[in-house]
Protein backbone atom coordinates (compact mmCIF):
# COMPACT_ATOMS: atom_id res chain seq x y z
CA UNK A 1 0.00 0.00 0.00
CA UNK A 2 2.80 2.82 0.61
CA UNK A 3 4.03 2.31 -3.02
CA UNK A 4 0.24 3.05 -3.90
CA UNK A 5 0.48 6.57 -1.86
CA UNK A 6 3.84 7.29 -2.93
CA UNK A 7 2.54 7.84 -6.32
CA UNK A 8 -0.50 9.64 -5.49
CA UNK A 9 1.65 12.06 -3.67
CA UNK A 10 3.63 12.43 -6.85
CA UNK A 11 0.68 12.97 -9.25
CA UNK A 12 -0.17 15.58 -7.19
CA UNK A 13 2.69 17.16 -7.16
CA UNK A 14 3.22 17.03 -10.75
CA UNK A 15 -0.56 18.75 -11.34
CA UNK A 16 0.80 21.63 -9.05
CA UNK A 17 4.10 22.25 -10.68
CA UNK A 18 2.41 22.52 -14.40
CA UNK A 19 -0.54 24.68 -12.41
CA UNK A 20 2.52 26.88 -11.02
CA UNK A 21 4.44 26.94 -15.07
CA UNK A 22 1.28 27.90 -16.21
CA UNK A 23 0.31 30.61 -14.58
CA UNK A 24 4.50 32.02 -14.56
CA UNK A 25 4.16 31.48 -18.37
CA UNK A 26 0.69 33.83 -18.28
CA UNK A 27 2.91 36.50 -16.15
CA UNK A 28 6.08 36.75 -18.01
CA UNK A 29 3.78 37.14 -21.32
CA UNK A 30 1.90 39.89 -19.99
CA UNK A 31 5.02 41.76 -18.46
CA UNK A 32 6.36 41.27 -21.77
CA UNK A 33 3.06 43.15 -23.85
CA UNK A 34 3.09 45.91 -20.91
CA UNK A 35 6.42 46.24 -21.29
CA UNK A 36 6.81 47.28 -24.86
CA UNK A 37 4.30 48.96 -25.90
CA UNK A 38 2.15 52.24 -24.10
CA UNK A 39 0.90 51.31 -20.70
CA UNK A 40 -2.89 51.41 -20.91
CA UNK A 41 -4.13 51.25 -17.27
CA UNK A 42 -7.34 50.73 -17.90
CA UNK A 43 -6.86 47.76 -20.21
CA UNK A 44 -4.17 46.38 -17.92
CA UNK A 45 -7.13 46.55 -15.30
CA UNK A 46 -9.18 44.49 -17.78
CA UNK A 47 -6.48 42.35 -18.69
CA UNK A 48 -6.03 41.80 -14.55
CA UNK A 49 -9.84 40.64 -14.23
CA UNK A 50 -9.96 38.51 -17.06
CA UNK A 51 -6.92 36.57 -15.60
CA UNK A 52 -8.51 36.69 -12.43
CA UNK A 53 -11.92 35.13 -13.23
CA UNK A 54 -10.78 32.92 -16.12
CA UNK A 55 -7.94 31.26 -13.39
CA UNK A 56 -8.99 32.26 -10.20
CA UNK A 57 -12.99 31.68 -10.85
CA UNK A 58 -13.31 34.94 -8.97
CA UNK A 59 -14.16 38.48 -10.03
CA UNK A 60 -12.03 41.69 -9.48
CA UNK A 61 -12.99 45.18 -9.04
CA UNK A 62 -12.02 47.65 -11.91
CA UNK A 63 -12.74 51.23 -10.78
CA UNK A 64 -11.06 53.28 -13.54
CA UNK A 65 -12.92 51.11 -16.32
CA UNK A 66 -16.13 51.52 -14.25
CA UNK A 67 -15.23 55.57 -14.40
CA UNK A 68 -14.44 55.45 -17.57
CA UNK A 69 -17.68 53.89 -18.78
CA UNK A 70 -20.06 56.35 -16.31
CA UNK A 71 -18.17 59.69 -17.00
CA UNK A 72 -18.76 58.94 -20.90
CA UNK A 73 -22.41 58.56 -20.29
CA UNK A 74 -22.99 61.42 -17.69
CA UNK A 75 -21.11 63.75 -19.99
CA UNK A 76 -24.16 62.56 -23.13
CA UNK A 77 -26.54 63.02 -20.15
CA UNK A 78 -26.10 66.72 -19.90
CA UNK A 79 -25.82 66.80 -23.47
CA UNK A 80 -22.04 67.50 -23.96
CA UNK A 81 -20.36 65.76 -27.00
CA UNK A 82 -16.93 64.70 -27.96
CA UNK A 83 -15.69 68.06 -29.10
CA UNK A 84 -16.23 69.55 -25.88
CA UNK A 85 -14.89 66.43 -23.54
CA UNK A 86 -13.18 63.31 -24.53
CA UNK A 87 -12.09 60.44 -22.39
CA UNK A 88 -8.75 58.92 -22.56
CA UNK A 89 -5.63 57.53 -20.75
CA UNK A 90 -2.33 57.81 -20.04
CA UNK A 91 0.40 55.68 -18.30
CA UNK A 92 -1.13 56.99 -15.20
CA UNK A 93 -5.00 56.52 -15.55
CA UNK A 94 -8.01 58.51 -17.14
CA UNK A 95 -7.88 61.83 -19.20
CA UNK A 96 -10.85 63.84 -19.26
CA UNK A 97 -9.97 66.72 -21.96
CA UNK A 98 -12.25 69.65 -21.75
CA UNK A 99 -12.14 72.26 -24.78
CA UNK A 100 -11.19 75.23 -23.70
CA UNK A 101 -12.80 77.44 -26.63
CA UNK A 102 -16.13 76.14 -25.39
CA UNK A 103 -15.27 76.02 -21.71
CA UNK A 104 -13.56 79.64 -22.03
CA UNK A 105 -13.84 82.86 -24.12
CA UNK A 106 -10.59 83.47 -25.66
CA UNK A 107 -7.87 84.94 -23.42
CA UNK A 108 -9.90 84.53 -20.62
CA UNK A 109 -10.07 82.19 -17.37
CA UNK A 110 -13.95 82.73 -16.67
CA UNK A 111 -15.78 79.36 -16.71
CA UNK A 112 -18.98 79.59 -19.04
CA UNK A 113 -22.18 79.10 -17.21
CA UNK A 114 -23.80 76.70 -19.19
CA UNK A 115 -21.16 74.01 -18.74
CA UNK A 116 -20.50 75.05 -15.38
CA UNK A 117 -23.15 71.68 -14.72
CA UNK A 118 -20.71 69.40 -16.57
CA UNK A 119 -17.92 69.73 -13.82
CA UNK A 120 -20.94 69.47 -10.97
CA UNK A 121 -21.48 66.42 -12.40
CA UNK A 122 -17.66 65.36 -12.68
CA UNK A 123 -17.42 66.26 -9.33
CA UNK A 124 -20.02 64.50 -8.01
CA UNK A 125 -18.83 61.59 -9.51
CA UNK A 126 -15.64 61.80 -8.09
CA UNK A 127 -17.01 62.00 -4.74
CA UNK A 128 -18.45 58.93 -4.59
CA UNK A 129 -16.64 56.34 -2.06
CA UNK A 130 -15.68 53.72 -5.17
CA UNK A 131 -13.78 56.81 -6.58
CA UNK A 132 -12.62 58.03 -3.28
CA UNK A 133 -8.74 56.51 -3.70
CA UNK A 134 -8.65 58.32 -7.14
CA UNK A 135 -5.97 61.74 -7.05
CA UNK A 136 -7.10 64.32 -9.70
CA UNK A 137 -4.38 66.57 -10.97
CA UNK A 138 -6.39 69.49 -13.20
CA UNK A 139 -3.71 70.56 -16.22
CA UNK A 140 -4.13 73.73 -18.21
CA UNK A 141 -2.66 73.78 -21.91
CA UNK A 142 -2.73 76.64 -24.43
CA UNK A 143 -1.67 76.97 -28.11
CA UNK A 144 1.24 78.72 -29.13
CA UNK A 145 0.04 82.30 -30.07
CA UNK A 146 1.17 84.44 -27.25
CA UNK A 147 -0.89 86.21 -24.97
CA UNK A 148 0.02 89.77 -23.57
CA UNK A 149 -2.96 90.83 -21.44
CA UNK A 150 -2.37 92.93 -17.88
CA UNK A 151 -4.45 89.71 -16.43
CA UNK A 152 -2.32 87.34 -18.31
CA UNK A 153 1.09 88.26 -19.29
CA UNK A 154 1.69 84.97 -20.99
CA UNK A 155 0.49 81.31 -21.82
CA UNK A 156 1.65 80.23 -19.07
CA UNK A 157 -0.33 82.75 -16.60
CA UNK A 158 -3.59 82.08 -18.61
CA UNK A 159 -3.15 78.52 -18.09
CA UNK A 160 -2.23 78.03 -15.10
CA UNK A 161 -5.63 80.09 -14.02
CA UNK A 162 -7.49 77.68 -15.93
CA UNK A 163 -6.68 74.96 -14.27
CA UNK A 164 -6.65 76.76 -10.97
CA UNK A 165 -10.48 77.99 -11.82
CA UNK A 166 -11.41 74.15 -12.52
CA UNK A 167 -10.11 73.05 -9.26
CA UNK A 168 -11.69 75.79 -7.30
CA UNK A 169 -15.11 74.53 -9.24
CA UNK A 170 -14.54 71.34 -8.50
CA UNK A 171 -14.18 71.97 -4.46
CA UNK A 172 -17.43 74.16 -4.74
CA UNK A 173 -19.28 71.49 -5.72
CA UNK A 174 -17.43 69.01 -2.92
CA UNK A 175 -14.71 67.12 -3.41
CA UNK A 176 -11.79 67.42 -0.81
CA UNK A 177 -9.12 69.49 -1.56
CA UNK A 178 -6.51 67.35 -0.69
CA UNK A 179 -7.69 65.08 -3.80
CA UNK A 180 -6.84 68.08 -6.14
CA UNK A 181 -4.12 69.58 -7.52
CA UNK A 182 -3.50 72.81 -10.65
CA UNK A 183 -0.78 72.71 -13.12
CA UNK A 184 -0.10 75.19 -15.72
CA UNK A 185 2.13 74.18 -19.22
CA UNK A 186 1.17 76.99 -21.16
CA UNK A 187 2.06 75.61 -24.90
CA UNK A 188 4.76 73.11 -24.09
CA UNK A 189 2.59 69.96 -24.04
CA UNK A 190 0.57 70.64 -27.41
CA UNK A 191 -1.42 66.90 -28.51
CA UNK A 192 -0.36 67.92 -32.17
CA UNK A 193 1.60 70.41 -33.85
CA UNK A 194 0.31 73.76 -33.71
CA UNK A 195 2.19 74.54 -36.98
CA UNK A 196 3.17 73.04 -40.11
CA UNK A 197 7.07 72.40 -41.82
CA UNK A 198 6.62 75.69 -42.92
CA UNK A 199 6.01 77.63 -39.65
CA UNK A 200 2.29 78.30 -40.51
CA UNK A 201 -0.34 77.91 -38.05
CA UNK A 202 -2.84 75.04 -37.80
CA UNK A 203 -6.20 76.70 -36.97
CA UNK A 204 -7.66 73.05 -36.13
CA UNK A 205 -4.53 71.70 -34.14
CA UNK A 206 -4.47 74.92 -32.33
CA UNK A 207 -7.91 73.98 -30.80
CA UNK A 208 -7.10 70.66 -30.21
CA UNK A 209 -3.98 71.77 -28.21
CA UNK A 210 -5.94 74.60 -26.13
CA UNK A 211 -7.50 72.33 -23.82
CA UNK A 212 -7.47 71.93 -19.69
CA UNK A 213 -7.13 68.23 -18.93
CA UNK A 214 -8.58 66.54 -16.05
CA UNK A 215 -6.13 63.59 -14.98
CA UNK A 216 -7.40 60.95 -12.75
CA UNK A 217 -5.26 58.33 -11.30
CA UNK A 218 -5.41 55.94 -8.30
CA UNK A 219 -3.35 58.01 -5.37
Amino acid sequence: MVPKLHAKKEEAEDWLMSYADMITLLLAFFVMIIASSHFDPVRYEQLQGGMAKDIGHSEKSQPMQQLKTEMAAAMRGIKVDETQVSIGTDDRGLVLDLDAGTFFDPASAKLKDEFLPALAKIAAMLDSDKYSAFQIEVQGHTDDQPVSTPQFPSNWELSATRATVVVRKLIEDGLNPTRLGAVGYADTHPRVANRDINNNPLPINQSINRRVSIHIFPR
